[in-house]
């Protein structure tokens, strides 16, 4: 990040979920000063997706088996400054619940695995952003139905748990990062 200062504003290869709740959080809050989400249109990525999701259909798009694979789908959060120690637990444990709460309509999970943590990195680079979260899933389709909003609109096709929480966060949240990627792997020489 030291040599990318802007990936904590652009989120360029991701879904914005929660840049669209913070965006709607604004009308209700003071102003979010600083995020992407107030003046910066869907990047690319966004536009990519809307595009692929209405040529293929949601049902499709946001189908467990739609571009198997593993994909990473990065969180990192910078709090409102007056948000107390319970806020931030509610933040964390909140999200760390996603794990068992986001299924499918048929009680199948949808992450497939979620890391947390709270930012000690130590180069300086880190904007001000302070817990980061690593969910994994087996497909994009997976990923889909979990992100939603402001992408899939139709609750029918994305996870309710996950949107809960969204809207029980945002008002806690000062900025969002959202960054996923399909994994890559490369291997170290032998």
């Amino acid at each position: 990040m030291k040599h990318f200062p802007h990936l904590a504003i652009v989120t360029a290869g991701a879904l914005i979920a929660v840049f669209g709740l913070l965006r709607h959080n604004a009308a209700r809050a003071e102003p979010q000063t600083g995020t992407a989400s107030e003046s910066a249109p869907p990047d690319a990525a966004a536009r990519a997706a809307r595009k692929l999701m209405d040529e293929v259909g949601t049902a499709r798009f946001t189908s467990a088996g739609f571009r198997p694979g593993t994909v990473r789908h990065m969180v990192m959060f910078r709090l409102r400054p007056d948000v107390t120690a319970t806020q931030r637990a509610t933040v964390i444990n909140g999200f760390r619940d996603l794990v068992k709460l986001s299924k499918r309509p048929d009680g199948t999970p949808v992450i497939q695995s979620l890391e947390t943590g709270i930012q000690d990195s130590g180069e300086g680079a880190d904007q001000g952003l302070e817990l980061g979260f690593l969910v994994t899933f087996r497909s994009q389709g997976d990923r889909n139905f979990y992100v939603g909003t402001p992408t899939v609109t139709d609750p029918a096709f994305f996870d309710p748990a996950h949107e809960r929480y969204k809207e029980r966060v945002a008002p806690f949240l000062k900025q969002a990062v959202v960054f996923d990627f399909p994994v890559d792997a490369t291997s170290a020489p032998k």
